[in-house]
């Protein structure tokens, strides 16, 4: 890998490049997707998402299974910034990727500060990326009133009208039908014809959605819009739906933007002075051919852009895209009836909603029907490189590395660190841990590998101290391997400040993969050590963290794990367990361990064994990721899995959640009886939000302890 081509946005422009690449990819070439959501929602579906036409799977692309399918690496951040000179992207949270050529597909942002008050008491439609999720909280609302509510969109384009509509139908029968508004500065539907808008009228006023046409909102209270001449217009929930504006942060990239903040590009949707960025979708401004917001031109951009993209890699002309002057217009009623437009034409019915039906549904099978990898397989096999030392990444480029991260303890460059045991008399552990990669982000990976690895420290009641680093990074062009090794290092060492642990050295390596491990030395008094071996007849298990990490990653790798399951399970892998830990100090945990490879039961036994007691834990208790039963169902597991079941040794057939190995899983402890309440409540306070107590400590009853289920 010599470049590096990075997609910021998964916009329906975005989505076409993945699945082209995917299908025939570029040799030399490593691509790159920047999101800021994981599920990419197509707006032309949305209306009737709210409507209840389709469910959340129906209209949404998964970017997690596409950017698999094309081999890419998925980074799930928001990009914030772009430095042109140094060629990287900044990102909200997280250092910055770097790029050889950079498409923006970002979409457009609510205009809310430009009205006083609309930010902090109006609720944006834009980005549409999150509407799901404040649509839900919307429906529940309505669901738990006590009466009528006064649901406000404040919009008179087509987004707005179909908004209206497609809220007025989801509540139709709910018990408290809300009362639907629509509030427009100039005429509902301005920019269409006189036979739509009349087509659109009679149906607003049949369904008994009020309309305040000329009515500019000047200002939001919180309860209220104030209107020019003095109208003012209540609510419970206003929806802001009206023309959204350009990401700010793109004034300070240095790129030209037109008079509104788009980006300026030319007719091969390039930038029109930085030739190695491309826009399209709402994001751009197409100065030859400007044409209004709307999800068709974004779409008809991404197969122009594809090949641009791959003229621009190869080093050839950009060909340009001459976007058309006139396009069908589908604008739904929100009851499985639309109206089509075309120029001076128009056409109303149901039938007109199943011909868009139809061209939605074709649309989105393209990208949710897709395989795990791309045709042809993984990468070709790489050339032949030298093994042992030979192998090691060169030192001037881990020089440099070093230098960024400029970690404290690093400076005098010795063959070893030099440590001193506690001052107080404390005990010193040592543990290590180290893994391939699971996730293609490799800051996200250097986190949970660290986290991983701290996880054994805390498990023993200690406190980290110092860390030493072993990395694999693949062969590939110099800023190629120093930009991962960085990212790498920069997450695991963000983890391990933050637990209170100095990276003290160190060794990298070249390999045929990402892969990256910790030896953590910590230390801890000899009264709070904990052990595998001390549970006491009586006290009650408790777990920090749900399982299922292992099914739900071996299920995405073949594509069958919905992405906001994979989120869910990585944002457990990178909670630390250091504050779990003193939590179950300070309520007078009697042994504790870290769930990880050997699965709950596998990790139960040990501490059964150790301690000479039996334990009975209640399957039903045992909280579970978000898709890890499901994906379980269908069939998936870990690899380890198995061998996890067959050591077992359970006392009667068990789920086989209980035998799912665990990354960065949580802490399994035996807690007094008395003390186990306050400790759950404890858990849940400092953010361990599935803290349960899954079982009991019994006295042993056989030759051996043993695991039984059951209450």
């Amino acid at each position: 890998m010599t470049r590096e081509l990075v997609l910021v946005g998964g916009g329906h422009s975005h989505v076409q490049v993945l699945k082209n690449f995917g299908m025939k990819p570029v040799p030399g070439m490593r691509l790159t997707l920047v999101a800021r959501d994981v599920e990419t929602p197509y707006s032309g579906m949305l209306p009737g998402f709210i409507a209840g036409h389709y469910d959340h799977d129906a209209c949404h692309i998964d970017v997690m299974k596409l950017a698999g399918f094309a081999g890419a690496r998925l980074i799930h951040a928001e990009a914030v910034g772009i430095d042109r000179t140094a060629r990287t992207v900044h990102l909200r949270g997280r250092p910055p990727i770097r790029y050889d050529l950079l498409s923006l597909d970002i979409g457009s942002t609510p205009r809310a500060h430009d009205v006083p008050g609309a930010a902090e008491h109006a609720t944006p439609v834009k980005p549409v990326d999150r509407l799901a999720g404040r649509w839900a909280a919307l429906v529940e609302r309505v669901s738990a009133a006590d009466g009528p509510l006064d649901l406000v969109v404040v919009g008179g384009g087509a987004a707005g009208v179909e908004l209206a509509l497609s809220i007025d139908h989801r509540f139709r029968t709910t018990r408290f039908r809300p009362r639907v508004v629509l509030v427009t500065r100039g005429q509902m539907l301005s920019g269409h014809t006189d036979r739509v808008r009349a087509a659109f009228r009679r149906v607003v006023r049949e369904r008994g959605v009020a309309v305040h046409e000329d009515a500019e909102v000047v200002k939001v209270e919180p309860e209220a819009l104030l209107c020019t001449g003095g109208r003012r217009i209540r609510f419970d929930e206003a929806l802001w739906a009206v023309q959204a504006g350009a990401a700010p942060w793109l004034r300070e990239t240095g790129l030209r933007l037109d008079d509104k903040g788009f980006v300026a590009v030319d007719a091969t949707l390039r930038s029109v002075n930085d030739p190695r960025i491309f826009a399209v979708g709402d994001v751009a401004a197409v100065l030859p051919y400007p044409r209004e917001k709307a999800g068709v031109f974004a779409v008809r951009q991404g197969p122009p852009l594809t090949a641009n993209l791959r003229r621009a890699l190869a080093g050839e002309a950009l060909r340009p895209f001459e976007p058309q002057t006139k396009f069908l217009k589908l604008i739904t009623t929100g009851d499985k009836h639309a109206v089509a437009s075309r120029g001076r034409l128009s056409a109303e019915g149901r039938w007109v909603w199943r011909l868009k039906d139809l061209i939605d549904r074709r649309f989105m099978d393209k990208f949710q029907n897709v395989l795990t990898m791309p045709p042809g397989g993984a990468a070709a096999a790489m050339d032949m490189r030298c093994a042992g030392c030979g192998a090691k990444v060169p030192s001037r480029l881990l020089r440099r590395v070093l230098e960024r991260l400029a970690p404290e303890g690093l400076d005098a460059g010795d063959d070893a660190a030099v440590l001193s045991p506690p001052d107080d008399g404390g005990l010193m552990v040592q543990t290590v841990d180290f893994f391939r990669a699971f996730t293609s982000d490799p800051y996200l990976f250097g986190r949970i590998a660290a986290n991983h690895a701290l996880g054994d420290i805390h498990a023993m009641g200690a406190e980290p101290r110092t860390a030493l680093a072993i990395a694999c990074v693949p062969p590939a062009g110099a800023e190629i391997v120093e930009d991962d090794l960085y990212q790498m290092l920069r997450g695991g060492l963000d983890v391990l400040e933050q637990a209170g642990a100095r990276l003290v050295g160190g060794h990298s390596a070249e390999g045929p993969e990402h892969a990256l491990g910790f030896t953590i030395t910590g230390s801890v008094a000899p009264g709070r050590i904990l052990r595998k071996g001390g549970l006491k007849p009586g006290d009650r298990l408790i777990l920090t963290k749900p399982l299922g990490t292992g099914v739900l990653l071996a299920a995405a790798m073949r594509g069958e794990a919905k992405a906001r399951w994979i989120v869910a399970a990585l944002a457990s892998m990178e909670q630390s367990s250091g504050q779990a830990a003193r939590c179950l100090g300070d309520h007078g945990a009697t042994a504790c361990t870290d769930v990880t490879g050997f699965g709950l039961i596998g990790h139960l036994a040990e501490m059964a064994q150790a301690s000479d007691v039996d334990v009975r834990i209640d399957p039903d208790t045992v909280p579970a990721l978000d898709g890890a039963s499901e994906m379980l169902e269908t069939g998936f597991r870990s690899t380890l899995h198995s061998g996890n079941a067959e050591a077992g040794g359970l006392a009667g057939e068990a789920p086989e959640l209980l035998y799912d190995p665990q990354t960065a899983g949580g802490l399994l402890a035996g807690v007094p009886e008395a003390a186990a309440d306050a400790c759950i409540d404890a858990l849940m306070a400092a953010g361990y939000v599935r803290a349960t107590v899954i079982g009991i400590v019994e006295p042993m009853t056989g030759i051996a302890p043993a695991i039984r289920l059951g209450r």
